[in-house]
């Protein structure tokens, strides 16, 4: 169990500013006027914690050249704690405060334009409300741009997918909601707006996003990086983390762990009254449960909705897998075929004396539309080819030559005593691998096979005793595994979505149960009497 914070954030200790620029910038901003603050003057106000961040990322420059040490703040604060608020003050900062710089742009990015506009219009409310910004400020409501008439910096709000298409070098961009970036596209657009920012000194880059569900995503990876240097395990010294969250085995119950990663409940938001409201309704919904550990306390979830696995405990199996210290052991192989839809995944389990069991996946997709691919699933499968965690094979469908090749190198390396197929696109492979004598099994999909096989792997995952490699795409498919379960108790894995892919789970759990069950059955001529009865009775009772 824990519990992330900057304890900077509020705890009153002194903050570096050796050439004053914190304390001016925080100073600067409070001569502005906010419309919706209803104090005398309505002065643009930010919470301490606010001010905090602002003093931290302005204020800690070189004593010499007065340039920033930090060229990026990434938050993540849990919804309702007014990111909108200091993303607008790092905006004014830089287009009409100390920090402006003649000439250059300032861009506010989200993936959608709505989403983009939030920023927008709470600088143009501010900026529109306030009439001593009437002779050196343009508000361009239609292009969601406003100008420094004079010095012609300039800030911009657009949508990720415009901003795709821009081709400028801002000085400073706020990437807000980065959890909803969740496409190569996505990707491939932050690193270019990354290294655009490299083009310029003092640039500055602005993560802002709440917590989002699974780990292959652009949004885990920018997050977990600067998880680990808040945490110091990395020392990166031009990166400002601010991370808010808890873990998911945190009582999403406990008011304390609310107010530790929500800044802004002691000054009134979000609103207590309804996080209490939706606490009780979690009592009895799981959904409700999910938007609570989610949303307001920055728990990274997993892609499924209803998932079989707890991935937390899923992660503790990992470990640095030497497959040569199996090689004594019985390995035991589930193989999920493929053509072009879905991988084509093959898993192999070693079960070891004192019952835990071994697994390690191989992944196969085919080489052509391997982009459009990744945009269509919201994966990375060129990166997974590049490092190796997914073999292609060449033209448009799986080959499945080569996955019978892999599968004879495996037999030739372990002590395989069983090879379990699905025989749906795997009648020639079994055929061909059982007229060589090697072990294959028939493990049909039907609820009375792959139920009990699905509840096997559930209980080993569960119950720790499932090692790994922590292998992505196997994480991958294990986290997006949606489970339903029929009166008899038995599971069923499927999809939450048409693009979720869960064949490394299918296949892991033929392995697995294989491996539980240690039988040595061989023939899948000759099917088990009793798995003929058991869809014998399956069938009638349907």
């Amino acid at each position: 169990m824990a519990i992330l914070r900057p304890a900077w954030v509020d705890d009153a200790s002194p903050i570096p500013d050796p050439l004053g620029f914190g304390e001016m910038a925080v100073q600067w901003l409070r001569q502005n006027r906010h419309p919706k603050n209803r104090a005398p003057g309505s002065p643009f106000h930010l919470d301490e914690w606010q001010e905090r961040i602002i003093r931290y990322l302005f204020g800690n420059v070189d004593p010499v050249t007065g340039r920033r040490l930090f060229n990026r703040l990434i938050l993540q604060v849990p919804r309702g704690n007014r990111k909108t608020s200091l993303a607008a003050a790092i905006v004014l900062l830089l287009t009409f405060g100390p920090f402006k710089v003649p000439g250059t742009l300032v861009q506010s990015a989200a993936s959608t334009r709505k989403q983009a506009r939030e920023c927008f219009e709470e600088v143009a409310l501010i900026i529109g409300m306030d009439r001593r910004y009437d002779k050196i400020a343009s508000i361009q409501d239609y292009k969601s741009r406003i100008s420094h008439r004079k010095l012609r910096t300039r800030y911009e709000a657009i949508s990720s997918d415009a901003l795709s298409q821009h081709g400028s070098t801002p000085q400073a961009v706020i990437i807000d909601e980065l959890h909803a970036w969740t496409t190569d596209k996505h990707r491939e657009l932050y690193k270019t707006m990354a290294s655009a920012l490299g083009k310029l000194s003092d640039s500055l880059m602005v993560v802002l996003t709440t917590a989002g569900r699974g780990h292959e995503c652009l949004a885990y990876e920018v997050i977990d990086y600067a998880r680990k240097v808040q945490r110091g395990e990395i020392h990166d010294p031009h990166l400002l983390p601010v991370i808010f969250e808890v873990t998911a085995d945190v009582d999403w119950r406990d008011e304390t762990a609310w107010h530790a990663v929500n800044p802004g409940l002691k000054h009134g938001y979000p609103s207590l009254d309804y996080m209490r409201k939706l606490a009780l309704k979690a009592e009895h919904s799981p959904v409700e449960r999910e938007v609570l550990q989610q949303l307001y306390m920055n728990v990274w979830l997993g892609v499924s909705n209803a998932p079989l696995f707890d991935m937390g405990v899923y992660d503790t199996g990992s470990f640095p897998l030497d497959l040569t210290e199996l090689e004594a052991l019985p390995c035991f192989v589930g193989v999920d075929m493929a053509l072009n839809g879905d991988l084509a995944a093959v898993v192999a389990a070693w079960r070891h004396g004192d019952g835990r069991i071994t697994v390690a996946p191989w992944f196969f997709v085919p080489s052509e539309e391997l982009r459009l691919r990744s945009q269509r699933d919201g994966v990375p499968y060129e990166r997974w080819r590049d490092e190796g965690h997914v073999i292609v094979t060449d033209g448009p469908i799986i080959d499945h030559a080569v996955v019978e090749s892999h599968i004879r190198e495996l037999c030739a390396q372990f002590d395989v005593r069983e090879i379990a197929f699905d025989p749906n696109l795997a009648r020639v492979t079994m055929q061909r691998l059982h007229d060589d004598d090697l072990p294959v099994v028939e493990m049909r999909q039907n609820i009375m096979t792959m139920g009990v096989a699905a509840g096997t792997l559930e209980r080993f995952v569960n119950g720790r005793l499932l090692r790994h490699g922590g292998h992505p795409v196997l994480r991958h498919h294990f986290d997006s595994v949606v489970a339903s379960r029929n009166d008899t108790g038995l599971v069923r894995m499927h999809k939450g979505k048409k693009t979720d892919r869960i064949d490394g789970a299918v296949a892991a759990a033929m392995a697995v149960a294989r491996a539980a069950a240690n039988d040595d059955t061989s023939d899948y001529f000759a099917r088990d009497d009793h798995e003929a009865e058991m869809d014998r009775l399956w069938n009638e009772a349907a």
